[in-house]
């Protein structure tokens, strides 16, 4: 087996990399930079400071602010329409998954043209786009590293997953010391995402010896710090582990796949607007439970490399462990279930067909071990329902 392995150009990660923003690209020849990000990162002070950096380098870097959670393609066009009003060499995309991957989109359009739906799953894109700088805010996504950006189509409200080495940003700058202000719930939910990235990396059918390693060690060091960071924002070490581990579960799924839990994520996300990381989180123990039976080993490795209690016996035993482990997980980080967090029953119920076919169109569950149908698809939506 050949694995395709693609990473950024340059990666930075540690505290304080932050200020190494005007090195990297002096390194990659870039000067014109865009900085992509949301209202939040300039109301907190991260955008200015970012633009502080590159001014006592001599940059001075324009600034696009209005990327909204949970891109759709309208919020995309309003950044491809600044990005073409100005004369950029480079896109910075500050904040946490969704500023990032609506520069990755940007980056494609302004330079091809199209309309995001050209470029959804299962089209490749490879060609030219603008070079994107990643430097995110929360330890979750991991889209600094990934060959991957999420639109939601605002005509029909799918989810896209677009793939291609062209959305691969060049560089990725990864300073947990800008996740140190981030609250117990965005802490948690982009907490679970990265273990879900690092799960589904290592289980999936497109899993390799070079992913495997990332995955491993995400897994580790997530499973270890995360409910350390929720319950405190401010240790320091817990922080630095979590957005290593993001960055690495970014780097392993980029390389293998997503599968199953992130095919059923998505048209949660796009219809019902819960954010990624908390529809994950809803359906990961289910999905899991699903899916063990056609991958085992693979599974209690998970368990064990995250430490969970009981995992050292059969790989049966820690199957049964890591189950336990993830509802526990979602007890104590305050995960809702869909009908805690108000969607109206009716609606979820009318929507199932829909997003079942949604998912499976995404491309994402046939990466997993045991592949579903339309029909599982449903069922499992309807296990997730109550948690």
């Amino acid at each position: 087996m050949i694995a395709p392995i693609a990473l950024p150009r340059i990666l930075r990660i540690g505290g304080g990399a932050l200020q190494e923003t005007a090195e990297v690209l002096a390194l990659l020849g870039l000067s014109r930079p865009l900085i992509v990000t949301d209202p939040m990162m300039v109301k907190f002070g991260l955008a200015e400071r970012l633009q502080d950096v590159l001014r006592r380098a001599g940059i001075t870097a324009a600034m696009f602010s209005d990327t909204v959670p949970e891109p759709d393609s309208d919020a995309v066009d309003r950044a491809r329409q600044a990005v073409l009003a100005g004369d950029y060499d480079c896109l910075i995309g500050l904040g946490g998954g969704s500023p990032i991957d609506t520069a990755k989109a940007v980056a494609v359009l302004a330079r091809e043209g199209g309309e995001m739906r050209d470029y959804k799953a299962p089209r490749q894109y490879s060609g030219p786009a603008l070079p994107v700088i990643g430097i995110p805010t929360t330890a979750g996504t991991g889209s600094e590293a990934t060959r991957f950006t999420v639109v939601t189509d605002s005509a029909t409200h799918e989810k896209m997953l677009c793939i291609g080495q062209s959305f691969l940003p060049v560089a990725a700058i990864a300073d947990y010391e800008l996740t140190l202000s981030k609250p117990p719930r965005l802490t948690a939910d982009t907490g679970v995402d990265a273990l879900t990235h690092a799960i589904e990396a290592y289980v999936s059918r497109r899993a390799n010896p070079f992913s495997d390693g990332f995955a491993l060690s995400a897994m580790r060091a997530i499973a270890g710090n995360l409910r350390r960071a929720y319950m405190d924002g401010s240790d320091r070490a817990a922080r630095e582990a979590l957005m290593l581990g993001a960055t690495q579960a970014g780097i392993a799924f980029s390389n293998s796949s997503v599968a199953l839990v992130h095919g059923m994520s998505r048209p949660i996300g796009a219809h019902f607007h819960v954010p990624h990381g908390l529809s994950n989180a809803m359906l990961l123990p289910v999905v899991t439970a699903y899916s063990a039976p056609a991958a085992e080993q693979r599974y209690a490795d998970c368990a064990r490399a995250m430490g969970v209690p009981g995992a050292e016996g059969s790989d049966a035993a820690a199957v049964a462990a890591l189950l336990e482990e993830l509802h526990r997980l979602n007890v104590d980080l305050a995960v809702p279930s869909p009908r805690a967090w108000g969607i109206d029953p009716a609606r979820w119920a009318e929507l199932l067909p829909l997003m079942a076919t949604q998912a499976l169109a995404s491309g994402s569950p046939a990466n997993n071990p045991r592949v579903p149908d339309a029909e599982a698809i449903q069922v499992l939506y309807g296990q997730a329902w109550a948690g």
